[in-house]
């Protein structure tokens, strides 16, 4: 049982959950929002690149990745949603590097090989 609130601010007790979101708590935390926020491969390797090479530039995630403007900003705006970026300065320029949360689900998801 857990407390839930509704749009009112009323709480009351939650006797019963979906089992599929129950099952889902088998996975950390961060790993479950890096899933839920990355909608297909392009986000994903955006998350592993700025992981992997950051904190990067707004120009030159432009210059270096395939994807309009307002692709990438769609993107990075799930992640920072999603609390796995953060907005950064990197040579007096807007940029983006993950946080604490975003290099757990990284390094979960990523072939330690690779």
């Amino acid at each position: 049982m857990r407390t839930v609130s509704d749009e009112d601010g009323n709480r009351y007790l939650l006797e019963k959950e979906s089992a599929l979101v129950t099952a889902s708590r088998a996975v950390p935390e961060p790993v479950r929002r890096a899933v839920t926020a990355t909608h297909d491969e392009r986000a994903l390797g955006l998350l592993v690149q700025v992981d992997r090479r950051g904190p990067l530039a707004v120009r030159t995630l432009l210059a270096d990745l395939d994807c309009c403007e307002s692709d990438l900003h769609g993107m990075l705006a799930e992640f920072r949603a999603a609390g796995l970026l953060a907005e950064t300065t990197v040579a007096g320029e807007r940029g983006y590097e993950t946080t604490a949360d975003g290099e757990t689900a990284v390094a979960t998801l990523v072939d330690p090989d690779e």
